[in-house]
């Protein structure tokens, strides 16, 4: 028997969305280097076949980026 861990724990487009609160449009523009949007530090998928999957400690590292951020934008101000 195989073990998950968050490690390699795996997470569909909604999965995403729910845990960062963007939407699915707005995920994909984070994803294409020709939008306004784009952020070359956002997740990328792993495809299998047809379909995407985001790493969810990945994301959940995004997401602490994010945090120490603003912390330090803060602490600054």
């Amino acid at each position: 028997m195989v073990s998950t861990t968050d490690s390699f724990k795996m997470i569909k487009r909604i999965d995403l969305e729910k845990l960062t609160g963007l939407s699915r449009s707005t995920i994909y523009d984070h994803l294409n280097p020709k939008s306004k949007r784009y952020d070359p530090e956002f997740p990328r998928p792993i495809k299998f076949g047809h379909l995407s999957r985001w790493r969810l400690s990945e994301v959940q590292g995004w997401i602490q980026s994010k945090i120490k951020a603003r912390d330090l934008l803060q602490k600054t101000a």
